[in-house]
């Protein structure tokens, strides 16, 4: 039998082909660790190679977020019409499976891992049903180191993904992390992941940092505990690792010495808003500029570089936003930012509240991939929304911005300089599409 695993390209610049770093989706990796031993998997990702439609797969696995939606379904008709039988999921399929369910032959709801082996061994008896759903969420311990010899790792950043953490009790209501992954920590024993770290082979790629682990936790300080066992366990392997966290890590100095020691680079921080009104609005709990500036500087002090994610469109939120987040970003002196347009993604309380308010108008996917205004916002227009966030973008990842951030940095250089040099090229591209 021959697997085929596909994650589509996205039509925006920023998601897809125009994203200066190619990171590889980890859940096709993991479903091909799942699949039974007679089982040939091939893996296409659409930004690193093409599909070739008239290849002798029996099935083929999509997997879906909301804005690689509209050419999910284009891949799907292409190899339905040649009576290849295709199986979709992933977050957007749970959130929309009624509509999923017209361009696939079966689809799967939650944690495919819980339901893979069934849908595979239903394939082959000819009994595919039409739904699969994960009534679930999985025990961690039951992870499979994933099989990345299926990857190019040639097409890719060198850096290796690992997965110590699902879930997170945060719940804000424009994300959909929580209802997909649960509201609680599901925490991996610290042993599995060091024997799939020591598994590891220094990369070989030119010019680039040797020994780079993404850790892709939603918050790797989540479970304190299991963080401080994690930290000191990986010291042994020399690492060079990145991760996400919030910004309660400030307060654990402890934690901070341990996360430095054991290798990190730096951390990805949703501070998402500088307004505490919108902070309690999300369920975020409110942190003050002040707090968020003290906060910064004790992380930095240990040489571990930040990159703060903001959300402009809140209800909250009006034209000044734009300007206090930019005098912010100067004074905090932050190594790099992501910033996207609020996006009420399906299945999150955000959609449900604008759509039942009649404020979505546009229903094009592709879209929503935080760079697109697609509803009204309350205290501005959406042209007004469009052009700042334009304006803040191109003000973060100028040349000067740039240079005036890093050069009293006292994160690692060969982190922070490549880095905002590949966000300016992908800024510079998606602002050249947008305007």
């Amino acid at each position: 039998m021959r697997l085929l695993l596909v994650a589509p390209i996205a039509k925006s610049k920023f998601l897809g082909e125009g994203f200066a770093f190619n990171l590889p989706f980890l859940s096709l990796p993991i479903l091909s660790t799942h699949a039974p031993p007679d089982v040939e998997v091939t893996i296409i990702d659409e930004r690193v190679e093409q599909i070739n439609f008239d290849a002798p797969y029996d099935l083929v696995g999509i997997t879906i977020m909301t804005p690689l939606a509209p050419r999910a379904y284009e891949i799907a008709e292409e190899f339905r019409r040649r009576g290849v039988t295709v199986v979709m999921g992933g977050m957007h399929v749970s959130a929309c499976p009624d509509e999923a369910i017209h361009h696939a032959d079966t689809i799967v709801i939650g944690e495919a891992e819980q339901v893979w082996h069934q849908l595979i061994d239903d394939f082959k008896r000819g009994a595919l049903k039409k739904v699969y759903k994960a009534e679930a969420h999985v025990n961690p311990s039951s992870f499979i180191p994933m099989k990345r010899n299926l990857l190019n790792k040639d097409k890719y950043v060198p850096v290796e993904f690992v997965e110590t953490t699902r879930g997170c009790p945060f719940g804000c209501h424009f994300c959909s992390v929580t209802r997909f992954f649960g509201g609680k920590y599901r925490v991996r024993p610290v042993d599995e992941v060091v024997k799939e770290i020591a598994m590891f082979k220094p990369t070989t790629t030119r010019f680039s940092i040797k020994n780079v682990v993404f850790f892709v936790d939603d918050n790797i300080i989540g479970d304190r505990n299991h963080a401080r066992e994690l930290f000191e366990r990986i010291k042994p392997y020399k690492l060079n690792w990145l991760g996400q966290t919030s910004m309660d890590l400030a307060k654990d100095e402890e934690l901070l010495a341990l996360a430095k020691e054991s290798g990190c680079m730096g951390f990805l921080i949703g501070f998402e808003s500088l307004s505490d009104e919108v902070l309690k609005d999300v369920g975020k709990k409110p942190n003050v500029t002040k707090e968020y500036l003290a906060a910064i500087r004790t992380i930095q002090s240990y040489g571990i570089g930040i990159m703060g994610s903001f959300i402009f469109g809140f209800d909250q939120d009006d034209e000044t936003v734009f300007e206090t987040y930019w005098q912010f970003l100067k004074q905090s002196g932050l190594e790099a930012v992501y910033l996207g347009i609020m996006t009420p993604y399906p299945g999150t309380r955000v959609f449900d509240d604008l759509n039942k308010e009649g404020r979505i108008f546009d229903h094009d996917w592709s879209n929503y991939d935080t760079s697109h205004v697609v509803f009204h916002p309350r205290r501005m227009s959406a042209e007004t929304l469009s052009k700042g966030y334009r304006w803040a973008l191109k003000k973060s990842y100028s040349s000067y911005s740039i240079f005036k951030r890093l050069h009293r940095s006292k994160a690692y250089p060969l982190f922070s300089w490549p880095m905002n040099i590949g966000f300016h090229i992908s800024v510079s591209r998606l602002l050249k599409n947008l305007n």
